[in-house]
């Protein structure tokens, strides 16, 4: 963990707050103060039988999330990095353009649904609507932007593992996989992967919101049922870019958000903390807690890497929500099919890092199935994500 100083950052997002400057300030301020005191951080760490540590499971449970510190190291954040760059030289030049800047076919240009997501720079695109069935109940302010700046920003990249092998590679990291089989089952199933793209005096807010959808009700229910994502962060996260959460609201339902912004006497959740991270740190966060972003006002880049999975008891002949892919029931066929991204990206990092010890995923040991990392495993994730797993 560094000691970083986000005071500039800190100054510069509040003065777009005008009269609330100082309560800005000091919301963030203090909020970084309550995140380190909770004592969710750390390394990854095993017991001598290969178990997750306990402490890190107590302190996931209680919270709702976890910092997993230095997860990634310099030559893998390098390789994303340099990944990504070449990544973005692809992208489209404005939304729903087929070209990038160079005149060639854009990234997404073929895809038959969500590739590239963009939104007008430091606002809420989502709060307030009907996306992702109302989930963003409340609108967060949209703060002015630079005279120079666009009129949109690439935001939030959709099933991104077919267009970087970095996060491909990423996404088999065998320490993460042991730790979402310690959460979800020796079985656990996919969600989905998104990059999140937020630059500095562009990036815009996600309201807040919890993600699962279909197992409110279920007498079934637990705090793990709607499963977890994974959010590697490149250049680290701070409280003026970062996601902020709610800590502990993961195990109470399905909660009335406008409500508690009206309790909070605005949209600054009184009991939330953000998720302050180094590069290379990767944090765990459970699905159900409330979570949301305010604009990026700030110096600092934030890209996110995000990867979930969830328990296969939650999603196994389950009808989908239809949000992150179209609705239908996940029987076993439609798992493995989806699964099979799983395997080609175990097999790409172990080309990738040959002295690493690569995940062991039991779904394929007990169906016997090999998978090969090559161009034709590549053409084959094309619109992978319209198989993700939605609940």
């Amino acid at each position: 963990m560094v000691d970083r100083d986000y005071t500039k950052s800190i100054e510069a997002c509040a003065a777009h707050y005008g009269e609330e400057a100082e309560s800005v300030k000091a919301y963030m301020h203090q909020g970084h103060e309550r995140a380190y005191a909770l004592g969710n951080r750390g390394p990854i760490r095993f017991n001598s039988d290969g178990s997750l540590a306990q402490e890190i499971l107590d302190a996931y449970s209680k919270y709702g999330f976890y910092v997993f510190e230095e997860v990634l190291q310099n030559r893998e954040l390098k390789d994303i990095e340099e990944d990504i760059a070449e990544m973005r030289t692809r992208f489209p030049v404005h939304r729903g353009a087929k070209v990038d800047s160079k005149g060639r076919a854009a990234l997404d240009a073929d895809c038959e649904g969500s590739g590239l997501l963009w939104s007008k720079p430091l606002s809420d695109p989502f709060g307030g609507t009907n996306v992702a069935r109302g989930r963003h109940q409340v609108k967060l302010k949209d703060l002015n932007v630079a005279p120079d700046a666009p009129e949109e920003a690439p935001f939030i990249l959709v099933g991104s593992l077919q267009f970087s092998e970095a996060h491909l590679r990423l996404y088999a990291h065998p320490e993460l996989l042991k730790v979402a089989e310690a959460v979800n089952g020796e079985d656990f199933a996919p969600f989905n992967e998104v990059m999140f793209i937020k630059d500095p005096g562009l990036g815009a807010a996600v309201s807040w919101h919890q993600d699962g959808d279909t197992h409110w009700d279920s007498p079934e229910f637990d705090e793990n049922i709607h499963g977890f994502n994974f959010m590697a962060q490149l250049y680290g996260s701070t409280p003026v870019n970062g996601v902020w959460v709610v800590p502990g609201t993961h195990k109470m339902g399905k909660l009335d958000i406008t409500e508690m912004v009206r309790e909070s006497g605005g949209e600054r959740l009184k009991d939330a903390v953000p998720i302050v991270c180094d590069p290379g740190d990767v944090v765990m966060c459970n699905r159900q807690l409330v979570h949301g972003s305010f604009p990026n006002s700030g110096f600092e880049p934030r890209l996110t890497l995000n990867f979930g999975f969830h328990k296969r008891s939650s999603v196994l002949d389950v009808q989908g929500a239809g949000i992150h892919s179209p609705a239908c029931v996940y029987d076993a066929e439609y798992i493995k099919e989806r699964t099979r991204v799983l395997g080609y990206a175990i097999d790409a990092r172990r080309h990738w890092y040959p002295d690493e010890t690569p995940y062991d995923y039991k779904p394929f040991k007990e169906t016997g199935e090999s998978f090969f990392w090559d161009c034709k495993a590549q053409a084959s994730l094309k619109d992978y994500n319209q198989r993700d797993l939605s609940i």
